[in-house]
């Protein structure tokens, strides 16, 4: 009798692991980037219906929803922040101060990329892939000589 319960309980333990388990943790972040929330995520993971559309991520369009920023007097926006692929950026024009480059620092000190000829946009993308995991600066400096920054944070 033992050894039935024994493989009962077996294979029950067997079907609740062989499912596909998404587990994750998720993070909150004020608009300053200090974590305020962590959560463990369970979910399990399905095949998409036939009549269920994929989420497709679009990269060069940017979700006027997400973008952060650091003052609500700023005029750049940016999301994600910490990011892991890709930063989208957007700034305002004001008095015609258009933004003509924009410089990523690595926390040494290090030129990781300069985007320049930005006189006729008003948002970009940087790609962070290639970028081990650390804290970053971008710098944009506008046609007045003024420069502003941000922190990033890849995890």
């Amino acid at each position: 009798m033992k050894q039935i319960v024994f493989y009962w309980l077996l294979f029950i333990s067997y079907l609740g692991f062989s499912q596909n388990y998404e587990n994750s943790i998720s993070f909150s972040y004020d608009n300053a980037g200090n974590q305020i929330k962590r959560e463990l995520n369970f979910s399990i993971s399905r095949p998409i219906a036939d009549d269920e559309e994929p989420v497709s991520k679009n990269s060069s369009e940017i979700n006027e929803d997400k973008l952060l920023k650091f003052f609500p007097e700023d005029i750049i926006s940016y999301y994600p922040n910490p990011v892991q692929e890709e930063l989208f950026l957007k700034w305002e024009l004001i008095d015609n101060n258009q933004v003509t480059k924009i410089e990523v620092y690595s926390f040494s000190g290090q030129q990781m990329k300069v985007i320049s000829n930005l006189e006729k946009e008003t948002t970009t993308t940087i790609s962070f892939k290639e970028y081990p995991s650390g804290t970053y600066t971008i710098l944009l400096f506008y046609s007045n000589g003024e420069p502003q920054s941000i922190t990033i944070i890849k995890p």
